[in-house]
């Protein structure tokens, strides 16, 4: 899958935004010293930011801008790595037709590395948009932009795709029901954090949960 199958695949902006902070709470409750996910609301005045980073070199990020959604992968291994050649160069079309009102993001120092936008797959929808879009790029059959697994959890967003994911990548069980219960928005309570990990300090999630905008429920602090 290129970001061509990716595009149909892709949730409305609102169902993007309460997946990626969920996960990235959900990831804070499992290992709060190195999740996978992170979120952060009012990254820039009124902007949202939600991050992926798997700790070889891979990331992906969300911005979510009232202009619009800008998201962006970079998988080091695939045919569309800008470090196919030297100096870097992005594939053929991969920032083409992006929105003037999105484009400061390639541009961000917070999104570059060594002064330059790692990115294999780009997309976007800009505010009243009813589709996302994606630049012209091109691939042969049997090349890869990343875009299937670097969005796969994203696009499914199911509480079993999360749940094998965290197993695998924290080697630990994971109770599928306080998950659904993340990925659905309830308020965040004491029981679903100690279901997913009894050693976790409520409280100091519930900070971590109200910094990304997540609700918590109020008897839980109590």
């Amino acid at each position: 899958m290129t970001v061509h199958a990716l595009l149909k695949l892709l949730p409305a902006p609102d169902v993007l935004r309460a997946r990626c902070r969920a996960f990235a709470l959900l990831d804070a409750i499992l290992d709060k010293a190195f999740p996978m996910h992170s979120f952060f609301s009012g990254w820039r005045e009124g902007v949202d930011l939600a991050c992926m980073e798997n700790g070889s070199g891979d990331q992906c990020a969300v911005v979510f801008d009232p202009a619009g959604v800008f998201l962006y992968g970079f998988d080091h291994e695939c045919d569309a790595t800008p470090w196919r050649e030297e100096p870097r160069a992005h594939w053929p079309g991969l920032l083409d037709g992006l929105p003037t009102a999105l484009a400061p993001y390639p541009v961000a120092p917070e999104l570059q590395f060594e002064e330059f936008f790692d990115a294999t797959v780009c997309a976007w929808r800009e505010a009243g948009d009813p589709a996302w879009q994606c630049g012209p790029v091109e691939f042969d059959a049997d090349e890869s932009d990343g875009a299937d697994w670097l969005f796969g959890l994203l696009t499914d967003g199911s509480p079993d795709a999360y749940a094998e994911f965290a197993e695998d990548y924290y080697e630990r069980p994971v109770d599928r029901v306080a998950v659904q219960a993340v990925l659905s928005g309830a308020p965040l309570s004491r029981q679903t954090v100690t279901a997913l990990s009894p050693t976790a300090e409520f409280e100091a999630i519930a900070v971590q949960a109200r910094a990304m905008g997540y609700t918590v429920r109020e008897e839980s602090v109590l």
